[in-house]
């Protein structure tokens, strides 16, 4: 076993050309990162269907070696990680993003299908190798389709290298992989949400933690009575040990496929102290809101009565909620109470749902540790406003950004920049950079609910700075508007502020925050607000931009940009053979 839980073995070898390009990206980022020396960690997945029953409830699961969640992945910044994935699905494509690893020198292996390659057939092989850049709390999870929401997800942890302190001190830690779940199909998701009139995925069945919850009905409903086995091990509460009086680091991570989630530890105060790789100024909450995509770390102090056992906590928030609580236990080593004892009370309830200035000002309480400021540009070179709306394109519910909801092509946009004669593959004019901000209310239906589609991207000058200001904004029902997190791929940026109502760029940059945000890689967007980041486009390549949240991006919600793209080297071959590279493998 390797330390990150994955089986090491043999790897078929890359083409010599391949392996010798790989080593030099790989020898580069090494250099970049001031890594003395550096281990390799390799891992073999492979990626099938299996039955699970993680909330009890028995049904196909995307996993990996047979489990899901996946292995965790731990490194230490600069070590290469190697993982060797082989496609079981038999009937079914896939593709693993390593979600907050900036893949700087290795852009081919972000794994986006459609973007930095093509997915992996049924029955074949893909080496995924990169360099873990930046400590921190990470994670993956399918990059293909809506499988993510299947099961095939994980956590990375990169530790700092030995002797470099952390500005906060801690025993050991423990891993919190938070995720909702359905027990309809992915097909049955995706076949809805491409209907007329659309049928959508609905709120959760359940919330598990660490892979594990419980379905409520699960014995009562005539649904799912005869899957359902309440004794069943898959669908036992995931148990966190501690020693009374020793402090710990919990490293959160949310791989939900629509829910924001609130997160408690009953009884335990906690401190936040980093936010997707980023040391954060500390403060301290009873519970904490994280949506898709983000991940934090935590502190807590094991110091309550250690003879019984406390809830962890996890209830969906920007949402009404239909989905009970997802739970876990706490159990103090020693204690009279058995570790998978029930806690005397009843689950945290979180704060209430639609309590939105709540869930603003922890956002805007995340800022930059002040040891580890890492100074944004005072100004920006280019400054692009996304407008994000709820749009019918012929009679089907979409979503789009300055009226055009994006499409994938079939082709991957790095591999059709860099091959010759393959520009025809996508849309060559760029989206539209902005809307009528003047004149548009963010408040109103939209008065023209029509959109357009497009698999075109936005070219960015390598080296220059960016401004995105998202705008949330009714949806085609009145009165409604929904929380949004945004996840910007091979980069990390700045968050410089969040607004409510209509951003004006005469007006709002005046109160960015450029003394000490926070850096991170994935944001919540507020119903009916904006929020403006900053980041760098100096990793050249091809990035996906978009809500993570599953149904949204299937439905258009996302861009792509394009930065230095001439910078990239010779593309491995086996990122090829879909679209217009088909037979190019």
């Amino acid at each position: 076993m390797s330390r990150g839980g994955g089986f090491s073995g043999s790897m078929a070898a890359p083409p010599l050309g391949a392996e010798r390009r790989l080593l030099c990206s790989l020898f580069l980022a090494a250099a970049l990162f001031g890594v003395a020396s550096a281990a390799t960690r390799r891992h073999d997945w492979d990626v099938s269907y299996q039955f699970a029953s993680p909330d009890c409830v028995r049904k196909l699961a995307v996993t990996i070696n047979g489990h899901t969640p996946g292995p965790t992945i731990r490194a230490v910044q600069g070590d290469t990680v190697v993982v060797s994935v082989k496609n079981s699905l038999l009937t079914e494509n896939v593709a693993i993003h390593w979600h907050g690893i900036r893949q700087i020198g290795t852009p081919w292996a972000d794994g986006t299908e459609g973007v930095t390659q093509c997915p992996i057939l049924p029955g074949d092989t893909f080496n995924y190798t990169f360099v873990v850049d930046r400590p921190g709390t990470y994670m993956y999870h399918a990059h293909y389709g809506m499988q993510r929401s299947a099961g095939l997800n994980g956590m990375i942890v990169v530790e700092v290298p030995p002797g470099q302190p952390e500005p906060f001190a801690y025993e050991r830690d423990h891993t919190v992989l938070l995720n909702d779940w359905w027990h309809k199909s992915t097909y049955e998701q995706t076949a809805g949400l491409a209907s007329v009139p659309i049928v959508w995925v609905g709120e959760p069945q359940s919330l598990l933690i660490n892979g594990r919850g419980r379905f409520v009905n699960c014995s009562s409903s005539p649904a799912t009575a005869p899957s359902c086995n309440l004794a069943h091990p898959d669908c036992a509460p995931a148990v966190f040990a501690v020693v009374p009086g020793k402090t710990y680091r919990f490293r959160i991570a949310s791989v939900t496929s629509l829910s924001a989630l609130n997160f408690e530890i009953e009884g335990h105060e906690m401190t936040v102290v980093e936010a997707d790789g980023h040391y954060v100024k500390p403060f301290v909450v009873k519970n904490l809101n994280i949506y898709s995509g983000e991940t934090y770390s935590v502190l807590i102090t094991a110091n309550q009565d250690p003879n019984r056992n406390y809830w962890l906590a996890s209830n969906v928030v920007s949402r009404e909620p239909g989905t009970p609580t997802g739970t876990a236990v706490l159990a103090y080593y020693g204690g009279r109470s058995s570790p998978r004892a029930r806690p005397p009370t009843a689950p945290p309830a979180g704060p209430a749902w639609n309590d939105t200035a709540y869930r603003v000002r922890q956002s805007v309480a995340t800022v930059a540790h002040p040891a580890h400021v890492v100074a944004p540009p005072a100004s920006s070179d280019r400054t692009i406003l996304l407008l994000n709306t709820q749009n019918k394109i012929g009679g089907r519910i979409r979503w789009s950004l300055n009226n055009v909801s994006f499409t994938l092509p079939h082709t991957p946009y790095l591999v059709a920049l860099k091959q010759r004669g393959l520009l025809g593959a996508f849309d060559q004019r760029p989206p539209p950079e902005t809307y009528d901000h003047a004149g548009y209310d963010v408040y109103a239906v939209p008065k023209n609910p029509n959109a357009t589609t497009s698999d075109g991207l936005y070219r960015l000058r390598f080296g220059s700075v960016v401004d995105v200001v998202l705008q949330n904004a009714n949806m085609l029902a009145a009165n409604k508007s929904e929380t949004h997190p945004w996840h910007l791929h091979g980069h990390d940026f700045w968050v410089l502020g969040y607004g409510a109502g209509r951003f004006d760029p005469a007006v709002h940059p005046a109160t960015y925050n450029l003394k000490d945000p926070i850096m991170k890689n994935t944001v919540a967007v507020h119903p009916f607000g904006w929020t403006a980041l900053r980041f760098r486009a100096d990793n050249p390549g091809v990035w996906a931009f978009h809500c993570h949240i599953e149904a949204h991006f299937f439905m258009g919600m996302g861009v792509v940009f394009e930065e230095g793209v001439e910078r990239v080297g010779q593309l491995p071959p086996e990122i090829m053979g879909c679209g217009k590279t088909r037979g190019g493998h």
